[in-house]
């Protein structure tokens, strides 16, 4: 359809929010990012994933705006790409994709026939002075350019016209220059030497490179298309005990629906009948099976392993987990690091620079050819002697050509978006999923990490383990059972192991509860206050307390949590609630402090409580900061950051919002409060805190790997330029090294995906 025409959302682009688009003039990775930031400037546009073999875009919109198919090809026009609206994803997919990458290789694999057969006829059997060969020569030259470098003359046609430039400017030109020069003496009756080879070899072995590094691309992005599959496309709903299978886009909120051993869940839900063990690797990284039986979640993508399952569906299309999870790894994978920006402002000048410089490297060998052989032949002796081309002409028109083939701007443009791509789908093939690029670079740099202590370094499953009653009760009903009657107002773990001492036949009635963040709850009961929380809370509310009470002294030096529970200002009873230290906390401490990093432990709990959890974990009594309120730990994390330090913290609860904010890196586990996640730079989907230390490891490489990237593409451009510049590299040569360029960069970020970096 016209890209003028406004085209309204179909029901299926509505009820899916994904339109899919065929994009022409995309030659290589690039070009496939610039496409996508085109898509993603589009108001609404939630996220684009663009492949360059199928020339295809897959466009997600935010749940609350509706597709606007114009601007989206509005914006690809602006930026150099012609596209098209394609019917719905699942009519279309297998035959489009196969239909539009098979006519690309043909034509890649015409123009490699094409160059072969000229470098045999003139290498290998020295046909070029016979005048049958020659006209041969010309005629495969013209299939050359005609089928093989059709993509690249039209992407520079779509760029003019955009009024800009990019790599297929430079191809374009340089393969032209080679061709016309030739063709132009073949038809003068010329008997100097023809480039038709050398215009063919561009063509080809810069889209050989170029088809490498769109192969080499697939296996970063690997793990993003897993998730793309993970969930089925059709389930079977049981409705008046019936079963009927049909779309997954057709189930609804409350719906229930039957799974077999071996099915996918297709959704969000809650198991209602039946018990089962599921795979949830997909999602978390963690291998063991889960076990799930009526009550618990399971999530769409994950694998119902053993048993006949009925559940209830809590959450379709973009609100499952799956989805937002793809949405994350997306948003990773197109977005770009800070470092990025030196490489972005020398790209956006680079072809215009090149194509002068090819200008007036053609102008001197023309006008001075003496003085430029002379140069030459001068710095030959320091590194080369290569064949100059024939005469005055013939060099003014083949090495500038050298020159625009060699020179790529699409190394540096890859550099950073390869290296994130690899890295974020490393870490979601471990259950880590990262925010963004810049997080990735943040992560690189932190020197401190602060760990939160209940749900992070302890298993976030308190335990009351001692009680003790301190005074005899001065209101109505047993102290320990109103205690859990309080206790049962709040959703803080601690508060939540008390309540399970409430007795089920209590019918105790308290009113006006109100939570105190960090520190307790308290609530109105027999016309008297009743506080339930921290001895330093219930001391600043008035409360007589005597910390060097046995009962406080003996548990908090084994670990315990000491909470309090008053009526007015008089002490009733201490509850002792130990959390276990996660197996591998002590390991990940020892990992964190090997690198050079400071680990510090951060708490609200009393010091002495403290000071025993730290020494479990291996952290030094100096970094041990206690009796921490929520509204503390922001503040705190500024104070470091004050002095120089790049702070991660670690954490999982709404109280850690502020400080997962102000650290330089904001770090969530698996149970992270929704608050937190957003808060939150990288997100562990599988609790164990070992995945801390593989995170900042993999930021480092990451990070480390981008530098060698940019380094390499600067490398690369500072010395091929001049080289071809003085006539030291063939047009040949050129197109090989650029198109080995990109694929060094794509090869190096891909390191990543490996286990050991």
């Amino acid at each position: 359809m016209p890209a003028t025409a406004r085209s309204k959302p179909s029901a299926t682009q509505t009820a899916s929010s994904r339109i899919e688009l065929q994009v022409s003039g995309m030659t290589c990775q690039n070009c496939a990012r610039h496409a996508r930031e085109a898509l993603e400037k589009v108001p609404g546009v939630r996220s684009a994933v663009v492949s360059l073999p199928e020339e295809r875009a897959s466009v997600q919109w935010q749940s609350d705006s509706s597709p606007d198919t114009e601007a989206l090809m509005e914006s690809l026009k602006a930026a150099g790409y012609a596209a098209r609206v394609l019917q719905p994803k699942a009519a279309t997919d297998a035959h489009g994709d196969e239909c539009h990458s098979a006519a690309w290789e043909l034509n890649l694999w015409i123009g490699v026939a094409g160059m072969l057969l000229l470098m045999i006829g003139e290498w290998g059997f020295r046909l070029e002075d016979q005048v049958w060969f020659r006209w041969s020569a010309f005629a495969v030259a013209t299939v050359v350019q005609v089928f093989a470098g059709a993509r690249f003359y039209r992407g520079a046609w779509n760029q003019l016209r955009a009024g800009s430039s990019n790599m297929d400017t430079l191809v374009a030109l340089g393969s032209t220059t080679a061709y016309l020069y030739s063709a132009f003496l073949l038809f003068s009756g010329s008997a100097a030497h023809l480039y038709f080879m050398e215009a063919a070899a561009i063509i080809s072995l810069i889209s050989v490179g170029h088809w490498v590094e769109a192969r080499v691309s697939a296996k970063a992005s690997k793990s993003l298309q897993a998730l793309l599959h993970l969930a089925p496309k059709t389930a079977r709903r049981l409705r008046d005990g019936t079963e009927k299978e049909l779309a997954i886009e057709e189930l609804r909120l409350g719906d229930h629906v039957v799974l077999r051993p071996g099915d996918h869940f297709p959704t969000d839900g809650v198991v209602l009948e039946g018990n089962s063990t599921v795979n949830e690797s997909m999602l978390t990284g963690e291998s063991m099976p889960v076990d799930k039986s009526p009550g618990e979640a399971v999530y769409a993508g994950t694998i119902n392993l053993a048993g006949h399952v009925v559940m209830q569906v809590t959450a379709t299309g973009q609100e499952t987990a799956l989805a937002n999870i793809i949405a994350a790894v997306e948003r990773a994978q197109n977005s770009r690091a800070n470092i990025q920006r030196l490489g972005d402002r020398v790209s956006s000048v680079f072809v215009p620079v090149v194509v002068l410089v090819a200008v007036f490297t053609g102008m001197f060998w023309a006008l001075t050819p003496e003085a430029a052989r002379h140069l030459h032949l001068g710095i030959a002796g320091f590194l080369w002697h290569s064949q100059l081309p024939e005469g005055r002409w013939a060099a003014a028109f083949i090495i500038p050509a050298a020159v625009l083939i060699v020179a790529c701007p699409c190394a540096m443009g890859l550099a950073t978006p390869a290296a994130i791509m690899a890295a974020s789908n490393a870490a979601s093939r471990r259950g880590i999923l990262i925010r963004d690029g810049v997080a990735l670079e943040k992560a690189g740099s932190v020197t401190v990490v602060l760990f939160d202590k209940t749900g992070t370094l302890t298993t976030g499953a308190p335990e009351v383990i001692a009680t003790k009653l301190i005074e005899p009760q001065p209101l109505p009903g047993d102290p320990i059972t109103l205690a859990a009657t309080l206790a049962s107002r709040s959703n803080h773990p601690l508060s939540q192991a008390i309540a399970g001492l409430r007795e089920q036949t209590s019918k105790v009635q308290i009113f006006e509860s109100e939570e105190v963040r960090g520190s307790g709850v308290q609530a109105q009961y027999d016309n008297t206050t009743i506080r339930l929380g921290s001895l330093r809370w219930l001391g600043e509310s008035g409360v007589a307390i005597d910390e060097d009470h046995p009962f406080v002294g003996k548990w908090s030096e084994e670990g315990a949590t000491i909470i309090g529970f008053a009526a007015h200002s008089r002490l009733l009873c201490l509850f002792a609630l130990k959390d276990t230290i996660k197996p591998d906390a002590a390991g990940v401490v020892q990992r964190l402090s090997g690198h050079g990093l400071k680990v510090y432990l951060v708490t609200g709990d009393n010091h002495r409580t403290a000071r025993s959890i730290a020494k479990q974990a291996g952290i030094a009594e100096d970094t041990v900061l206690s009796e921490i309120r929520p509204e503390e730990k922001a503040a705190l994390v500024s104070r470091l950051q004050a002095k120089g330090e790049r702070v991660a913290f670690v954490g999982d609860g709404i109280n850690d919002a502020p400080a997962l904010e102000q650290a330089d890196l904001g770090v969530a586990v698996s149970k992270a409060s929704d608050v937190a996640r957003e808060a939150a730079d990288i997100i562990l989907l599988n609790s164990e805190i070992s995945a801390v230390p593989e995170s900042l490891a993999l930021a480092r490489a990451t990070l480390r790997t981008i530098k060698q990237n940019l380094f390499w593409a600067f490398f690369y451009n500072a010395l091929g330029i001049p080289l071809a510049a003085l006539g030291f590299m063939s047009p040949i040569l050129c197109a090989a090294a650029m198109g080995l360029s990109d694929i060094v960069v794509i090869g190096n970020a891909l390191r990543l995906l490996r286990p050991g970096r």
